[in-house]
């Protein structure tokens, strides 16, 4: 379950990347976070989506998904010739609220995303060798239509996918408040665990640098000070 400082950390990550973090009233921040686990059968990642209400104050919710392709779709691409797709990540303005496989309401993709192919069909995951931008149906949707699915099986070939139908539900009903408000205009924005881990080490860093460099300075100031204190009693006797 996420805690407050674990969507601050998010945000403080975000725009360190230079991506947009949305303020206005119930305006959606939905944010992927890939796990570093890596298994094809397992829902093992996470979706926060975060907003601010009307009186200023940070909500978030947090959801049970899979940012990756299942193991059977790494060896049985869909599309044969090129390998099964796993978006990159990185923020994308492409989403809007239709019908996944005109089956259901979800968020689908709209505008061009960016995915590396697996090429080598086995059970591990491949990135950064083969890239490509345009558009390949990377939707956000659920799998079963009822209940927590165990394993992901044929729910994704690339798309972001909930293991919970009722956490989509929610999930869906935060969306239609943002359409209501801003329009048909989504923003997903996926994040390497890893990525956050070095952001962390990097504020602890920093951190522990701001705690030396007073420590110095009080140090270099008190010898001072006590440097005059002894002259001026000197004088004084």
């Amino acid at each position: 379950m996420a805690k407050k400082k674990d969507i601050r950390s998010v945000i403080a990550l975000m725009k360190s990347k230079g991506y947009a973090v949305y303020t206005q009233p119930y305006q959606l921040n939905i944010v992927g976070i890939r796990s570093k686990d890596g298994n094809p059968k397992e829902f093992n990642d996470w979706l926060y989506v975060f907003w601010k209400n009307s009186n200023n104050i940070l909500e978030f919710r947090n959801y049970k998904i899979t940012t990756d392709p299942s193991i059977n779709y790494l060896k049985n691409p869909i599309d044969s010739s090129g390998g099964t797709a796993i978006l990159k990540e990185g923020q994308y303005k492409s989403y809007g609220l239709g019908y996944h496989k005109g089956q259901y309401k979800a968020l689908v993709q709209i505008k061009p995303v960016t995915i590396y192919r697996d090429l080598n069909r086995d059970s591990l995951y491949d990135f950064g060798k083969s890239v490509h931008t345009g558009m390949f149906g990377i939707n956000i949707h659920r799998a079963s239509a009822s209940g927590t699915t165990q394993y992901i099986q044929d729910y994704s070939a690339g798309c972001q996918v909930f293991q919970n139908a009722n956490e989509f539900k929610n999930f869906i009903f935060l969306c239609e408040i943002h359409e209501s408000k801003y329009g048909n205009n989504f923003t997903y924005t996926l994040i390497d665990e890893w990525q956050m881990a070095i952001h962390k080490k990097k504020i602890l860093f920093i951190a522990i640098l701001v705690i030396i460099v007073v420590g110095i300075i009080i140090l270099v100031f008190r010898k001072r000070i006590f440097i005059l204190f002894s002259k001026s009693k000197s004088l004084t006797l």
